[in-house]
């Protein structure tokens, strides 16, 4: 028998640290386990978690911190934690045994497992004692066990069926012989009926409590409003945008998105902040101004990057992963707010109080739990708060007006300094690649649209953080943790080759990358990135690709040998992997290597019949068939690079609403920007007096414009 030790003390992630004082005796995955559970023929308890999650801390308090339970825990299984940030390919099999067994999903995670990784039951938060119809965790325990010594055969056959039908799950449905691939004109309109009917009407987002940001279904609503001239598809994405940023989601002090709404309203939300929501949501709200022209979706996307640079950057220019929902034990203690609070924050000054008591909507009462502490929402605008309030200080409406939007602004900045003075909360300090890959791509893109020069310079500096460290021989790491790599297949890990010093990471740390490194290059105009862009996408197709399904695998080749080597076919949180893999290969054969064409039809052809048939599950693959169906607009830019007048073409293609786009520049000067480019590059000559514009789709070019006006009216 094994010593009951926590071997979690060496690890790098946070999440695992935050269990490595456990009296249980927790294993990280890996040949160590997995070899002790084999030899003394024990169950593996498997529990998957990250971070900033609140029930698993709810459950390590309850459960993994009593020495009873611990102690029952260790005589019984091989305790094995994992993060599923550094380890989502576990996560992506052993989350589909909760939901084949036909209850939701989550974390934290909790899944027992044969000697030989087989699973053969699941759930997610236990409580300690029987609650709320749910068994109490020391039940379970003695009931799995039971099960795996005295009725062995029926959970070698549950584990049997619960593997295979794993298989089935994670691999898209072959299409039958004769059904064609989905037109464009139809395909926007088949998803938008799916999205549309399940969008509600009165506060916006898809379905009801909870409620969460789902940007990618958003993505193709807004695709179908705007493109296709669909006015109740548009004006669902305008009302979601708008609703969450009035509601409880939102960060009123600092800025940023919490993960999801507890409710319908977007008012009381689970106050952690994740780098990949508040990346797709820069994205979105940039989109949603160039589409909408509304001042709030720019200030929105601003004000998401101002928390960022402030609270989530690391020292190097990468990206954190995460901050916890809870501070000294309690969810959502940093953020909600009594009127004690208010007052005790600006001092004397009435206006400054009354203004942020009506506008924020905080009240004796509250709305968080039974606290009596409000979740600040958009309750009241200025107009409204100030029509209810006389400073008896004279003046027009509009002076009145004036000195109430002052007072706000002041409560805002005393508020802040107040909340900062408080016990922070945790904050994971991981820097995803793919995560950071997300948010390199938006802060190019939004920096351009919104012109903020300073959000692309911070883009390149993550990714060259990342490129330095991370990605060798065009394979991308999964992390890093403390200016180190970390993370996918470590030492005690399993198979996974090195490269150099580097473990390549899953798929989609090199799709979200590869991407990045294309949005970087359309931002920069540097052709350096259109190379690195082509790397990673040849390393990928040599280790991720597999020709028999046909599509991409989530692992490498070389990586640890699981129970099923599954494709990452569904949205989750952030868009599938597969989809943006598909998307990198299609990006590159409009404007690089037409030989990259082929990887991405192929997998989409795959995922088309899905996708049709759930473009809530699959939205990010109807945007990319979108664009192969539709077909990308290329602006091909022709001057001298950093010059005014290209410049000022580029700027007004950032500008436009255009999804299906690639900006592409070619300075004469420089051979090396047209060979970056070649697909689009032949045949578009410079001018003397300046640069020019041509948009192509396909081979087929407009005649070259040298205005920005001109432009525009050849983009709209």
């Amino acid at each position: 028998m094994a010593a009951h030790k926590n071997r979690l003390a060496s690890e790098s992630s946070p999440y695992l640290l935050q269990h490595a004082h456990n009296p249980v005796a927790w294993y990280p995955w890996g040949a160590e386990a997995l070899d002790l559970a084999r030899r003394e023929d024990k169950p593996i308890l498997l529990s998957i978690g990250y971070a900033a999650c609140h029930w698993c801390h709810v459950m390590e308090r309850e459960s993994f911190e009593d020495e009873a339970i611990a102690r029952h825990m260790n005589d019984l299984f091989v305790n094995i934690k994992v993060d599923r940030e550094e380890r989502p390919d576990l996560d992506h099999i052993y989350q589909l045994v909760v939901q084949l067994m036909g209850r939701s999903g989550g974390w934290p995670l909790t899944v027992f497992l044969t000697p030989d990784q087989r699973p053969f039951f699941a759930g997610t938060y236990f409580p300690p004692k029987d609650a709320l119809g749910m068994p109490g965790f020391p039940k379970v325990l003695d009931k799995i066990a039971d099960a795996f010594r005295n009725r062995r055969d029926d959970v070698e056959q549950q584990a049997q069926e619960i593997t295979e039908a794993i298989e089935r799950a994670q691999r898209a449905p072959a299409r039958a012989a004769g059904v064609a691939a989905p037109a464009s004109s139809d395909l926007l309109r088949r998803a938008s009926r799916q999205l549309l009917a399940r969008l509600d009407p009165r506060h916006g987002g898809i379905g009801s409590r909870p409620k969460f940001p789902n940007t990618m279904a958003l993505d193709v609503l807004l695709r179908r409003g705007v493109l296709e001239s669909d006015r109740v598809a548009a004006e669902g994405v305008e009302l979601t945008l708008d609703r969450m940023r009035d509601g409880g989601i939102w960060d009123h002090l600092r800025g940023g998105f919490h993960r999801y709404s507890t409710d319908e309203r977007w008012l009381v939300p689970h106050f952690e902040k994740m780098l990949y929501d508040n990346a797709l949501l820069l994205r979105l709200y940039a989109d949603g101004f160039r589409a909408f022209k509304k001042p709030i979706y720019a200030e929105t996307a601003r004000e998401i990057v101002g928390y960022l640079f402030a609270e989530m950057r690391d020292p190097e220019g990468g990206f954190y992963a995460s901050q916890d929902a809870d501070s000294e034990g309690r969810e959502g203690k940093f953020f909600v707010w009594t009127l004690e609070q208010l007052r005790d924050a600006v001092g004397e000054d009435q206006l400054a109080y009354d203004m942020a008591r009506l506008v924020f909507g905080i009240s004796e009462e509250g709305n968080f739990e039974d606290s009596g502490a409000t979740v600040l929402s958009q309750h009241r605008t200025l107009e409204q708060a100030a029509a209810v309030i006389d400073d008896g200080a004279g003046g027009g409406p509009s002076t009145h007006l004036d000195r109430c939007r002052d007072a706000l602004a002041r409560a805002r900045v005393a508020m802040l300094a107040a909340r900062d003075a408080r016990p922070r909360p945790a904050r994971d300090d991981k820097v995803l690649a793919s995560w950071n890959g997300l948010l390199i791509g938006a802060l190019a893109d939004a920096g351009r649209a919104l012109d903020e020069p300073a959000w692309v310079d911070a883009a390149a500096r993550a990714f060259a953080l990342l490129e330095r460290k991370l990605l060798r021989g065009g394979r991308v790491g999964r992390y890093l943790k403390d200016g180190a790599p970390a993370g996918a297949n470590r030492e005690h890990g399993g198979s996974g080759a090195a490269v150099g010093d580097v473990r390549p990471g899953f798929l989609d740390d090199q799709a979200y990358l590869g991407n990045a490194a294309l949005d970087l290059y359309e931002a920069t105009s540097d052709p350096r990135y259109v190379d690195v862009a082509r790397a990673i996408a040849d390393a990928m197709i040599a280790h991720h690709w597999d020709e028999a399904a046909p599509g991409f695998f989530f692992t490498p080749d070389d990586g640890d040998a699981l129970i099923a080597r599954t494709q990452d076919i569904y949205d989750q949180a952030a868009p599938s992997a597969a989809s943006m893999a598909a998307l990198l290969c299609l990006r590159l054969s409009e404007i690089a290597d037409e030989r990259y064409l082929s990887p991405a039809e192929r997998q989409l052809d795959v995922l088309a019949p899905t996708a049709l048939e759930n473009a809530f599950g699959l939205g990010q693959t109807v945007c990319v068939l979108d664009r192969l169906t539709r077909g990308a607009v290329t602006v091909v830019v022709v001057g001298e690079a950093g010059s005014a007048s290209a410049a000022e073409l580029t700027r007004e293609a950032f500008k436009v609403y255009l999804p299906n786009r690639a900006i592409v520049l070619v300075d004469p000067a420089r051979p090396e920007s047209a060979a970056a480019v070649e697909v689009v590059a032949e045949g578009k000559p410079a001018r003397p007096d300046g640069a020019v514009a041509y948009a192509c789709r396909g081979r087929t070019c407009s005649a070259p414009v040298t205005t920005a006006a001109d432009l525009k009216a050849l983009l709209a």
